[in-house]
């Protein structure tokens, strides 16, 4: 298992567990485990459905986890399979099997990756226009998913506060209903610190898996 992918997932139940109150011990060592294992990505996805049938109470991560398994995969399980593995029929296969599985979480996380490779500091500008490309014609889908952020960009240099207040007043698109309060925290604060945390405690009308999801983006943008 990739070791950043263990810190941020590590990082993300506990913030859950702690508001939430429900003890995370059991389900971090079996997500750990699943992600370790010399698997397939499609018998490593049964086994992680498996752990998160077992553990209901924190169901609403599963998705967003996903993700990380994803990101796991690219980071760790793919050094061991071809190099053109991606560009596999197999793949592709895996792909359309797992279309409907994940969020948009996924593309924050590689966009991340991108900025370390280049030693920049993850920006919502960048981010929409030069990894997303949503002002490219042939990138209107992005566009559209991404709308929610694109007309609240300015929302980046407010305040927790004010990200959390504004989401209750505007009509955001399933891609974002759940995910527009972490994303712009984690650009409004890339680094975590006891204050933004304390806000999105204190403002959120979701704050297990706000602070949790900010938790994980800001955990992976700490680099080893």
């Amino acid at each position: 298992m990739d070791s950043k992918v263990q810190s941020t997932l590590i990082a993300s139940l506990d913030k859950f567990a702690a508001l939430s109150g429900n003890d995370s011990v059991k389900l971090e060592q079996d997500l750990v485990d699943v992600f370790s294992k010399d698997l397939g990505f499609l018998e490593k996805v049964e086994e992680f459905d498996e752990v998160f049938d077992e553990h209901p109470s924190f169901d609403e991560l599963r998705e967003v986890f996903f993700d990380l398994l994803m990101i796991n995969f690219f980071a760790s399980d793919i050094k061991k399979l071809e190099e053109d593995y991606l560009d596999s029929d197999e793949w592709v296969d895996i792909e359309e099997d797992t279309i409907d599985r994940g969020t948009e979480l996924l593309n924050l996380l590689l966009y991340i990756n991108e900025c370390h490779d280049e030693q920049i500091k993850p920006e919502l500008g960048d981010f929409l226009r030069e990894f997303l490309l949503v002002e490219e014609d042939e990138f209107q889908d992005e566009y559209h998913i991404y709308e929610d952020l694109i007309s609240n960009q300015q929302l980046a240099d407010s305040s927790i506060e004010d990200i959390c207040s504004h989401k209750g007043m505007i009509d955001l698109g399933e891609e974002m209903e759940t995910l527009f309060v972490p994303f712009m925290a984690f650009f409004n604060q890339p680094k975590a610190n006891a204050e933004a945390f304390k806000d999105l405690e204190e403002f959120s009308a979701d704050k297990e898996f706000d602070t949790a999801v900010y938790a994980l983006i800001a955990e992976f943008n700490v680099q080893n």
